[in-house]
């Protein structure tokens, strides 16, 4: 399971307070803050961090020319592999709450 920011902002909080128990920050959330100045003010900022942070992913390409002595469509699977992963990496860079440059 991919965590969410806000979870992965939580338990970076918890670890750098002295453990302070994740439930507890999870109890302090008050929509898209907490009710906590010192954990709102971590929240904003760690949330500005991730905005200006942007990764650009390359593309796929075009799908190639099949070969002349080609027998079934073999010759595919390292682009269909290649479509996978960049679709893997997308979602894993977009649940972390980091733009993609498009």
């Amino acid at each position: 399971m991919t965590q969410t920011m806000q979870e992965q902002f939580e338990q970076a909080f918890s670890d750098d307070n002295g453990k302070l128990p994740v439930s507890f920050i999870k109890l302090q959330r008050l929509g898209d803050s907490y009710s906590v100045p010192r954990v709102a003010r971590a929240w904003y900022w760690f949330k500005r961090s991730r905005e200006t942070l942007v990764v650009d992913l390359p593309t796929v390409g075009p799908s190639p020319e099949p070969p002349e002595d080609a027998i079934d469509d073999s010759w595919l699977d390292a682009h269909h592999a290649k479509i996978q992963m960049r679709d893997a990496c997308f979602k894993a860079v977009d649940a972390a709450g980091i733009k993609i440059a498009s």
